[in-house]
C-alpha cells in the first residue's frame, strides 16, 4: 500500500526537475502504476504496457500525490512547470479533476499535462483537465489502420472516437493545447501519410504542433528514427508550420542536483537516458556518472541496450506496489 512520505525527500511519485525540450526544467508527478496505460505504442521508450485499460479509477491516493507536492514545493527550488506525466496514461486516473484542482491551490506554478489524448472523448476526462496551463496530447497516425497499427489502443477506443475527443477537447479548452506527432521512418515518413495527419491537425486547432520520431530505445525495434533533414520537410505539411522537438543530440543543459547514483535511479524509472543525458540532467562528471553507472548495474538495478549510436541505460523493473484499492 502507497503511503505517504512527507519529510524523507523519498518521494515516490514526484520524480525531476528533468531538463524538457518542450517544458523546461519540469517536476514531473506521476499519477499512474507503472505502464498503466490506454495504449500500448510500439515506440514507446518505456517498453511494453503491463496493464492495458480504460478502466479509470483511483490508482494512487489523491491525498498522497498533494502532500508529496506540497513537501517538495516547500523545500526547493521552483521549477518551470509541474507536470503530470510518468510511466503511465494520467488521464486514467479517476481523481484527475480533483489533482488539478488540488496543485492549483498548492502553487502559482504552471500545471502541463501530457496525455496520449485517448480518453479526451469522455466529458468528465475534459472537465479534469480545464484548470490545467497547458495540454500536450498526441496525435500518430491519419487512419484507423496506422492508429491500431502503431498506437495498439484497448479495444473499446476507436480512431474515429479518439480523433473526435481531441476535436471537442479543443472546443471547451480555452488554454493552451501542443499536440505532439510521433513518426516513425517507414510507418509514418511519406507525404501523404503525413499529410492525412496534418489534415485532422487542422479540425483540431492546436496552439503547436510538435513533431517527434524515435530518439531512445522503443518497445519494438522496426520503429525507426526519421532523419532530421527529412523530418524538417514533413513539418512544412502542418498548420501552423510544425516544431521539431526530437532530440537528436541528446543535448541538454546543465542542471543542480544531487550526485548520486540514487538520483540517477530515479531518472531511469522514468525514462531510458544516454551517459551523457544522465551526466547532463543531473549536473554530473562523466566519469562520475560512469562509477555510479557501473555500481548500480552490479547490484542488478539498471540495464543497457544499444540503439543507434548510443548506449541507454533504464531500469530493470521488478513487481509494482500493491494498487490501491
Amino acid at each position: 500500500m502507497t503511503q505517504s512520505l512527507s519529510t524523507s525527500g523519498n518521494y515516490r511519485h514526484i520524480f525531476g526537475p528533468v531538463l524538457s525540450r518542450r517544458l523546461g526544467r519540469s517536476l514531473g508527478v506521476d499519477l499512474m502504476l507503472f505502464k498503466t496505460c490506454t495504449y500500448d505504442c510500439v515506440y514507446c521508450e518505456q517498453g511494453r504496457t503491463t496493464r492495458h485499460t480504460a478502466c479509470r479509477k483511483e490508482y494512487i491516493r489523491i491525498e498522497v500525490l498533494l502532500d508529496e507536492l506540497k513537501n517538495f514545493l516547500s523545500s526547493f527550488p521552483a521549477p518551470d512547470y509541474i507536470t503530470l506525466s510518468g510511466a503511465g496514461e494520467p488521464t486514467l486516473h479517476a481523481g484527475l479533476g480533483s489533482i488539478v484542482q488540488g496543485i492549483k491551490v498548492l502553487t502559482n506554478i504552471p500545471l502541463a499535462v501530457i496525455t496520449n489524448g485517448a480518453l479526451l472523448w469522455d466529458s468528465s476526462v475534459r472537465e479534469g483537465l480545464h484548470m490545467a496551463d497547458v495540454v500536450l496530447p498526441s496525435l500518430d497516425a491519419g487512419n484507423a489502420q496506422l492508429f491500431t497499427h502503431i498506437n495498439r489502443p484497448v479495444p473499446d477506443i476507436s480512431f474515429e472516437q479518439m480523433l473526435g475527443g481531441l476535436i471537442a477537447f479543443r472546443e471547451s479548452f480555452h488554454n493552451a493545447i501542443w499536440l505532439e506527432v510521433m513518426l516513425m521512418e517507414g510507418i509514418t515518413s511519406s507525404d501523404s501519410e503525413v499529410r492525412e495527419i496534418a489534415d485532422h491537425v487542422r479540425c483540431i486547432r492546436p496552439d503547436r504542433v510538435q513533431l517527434n520520431t524515435v530518439v531512445r530505445p522503443p518497445s519494438e525495434d522496426f520503429a525507426k528514427p526519421i532523419p532530421r533533414k527529412r523530418l524538417e520537410q514533413l513539418a512544412a505539411l502542418f498548420e501552423p508550420h510544425a516544431e521539431l522537438i526530437a532530440d537528436y543530440d541528446g543535448a541538454v543543459q546543465e542542471m543542480a542536483a544531487a550526485p548520486d547514483a540514487d538520483r540517477i535511479l530515479k531518472l531511469l524509472e522514468r525514462r531510458p537516458c544516454s551517459l551523457t543525458q544522465i551526466a547532463a540532467t543531473l549536473g554530473l562528471r562523466p566519469v562520475e556518472t560512469a562509477k555510479h553507472l557501473e555500481y548500480l548495474a552490479g547490484q542488478n538495478k539498471i540495464a543497457q541496450k544499444r540503439f543507434g549510436a548510443d548506449t541507454f541505460f533504464s531500469t530493470v523493473h521488478i513487481a509494482d506496489e500493491e494498487e490501491i484499492r
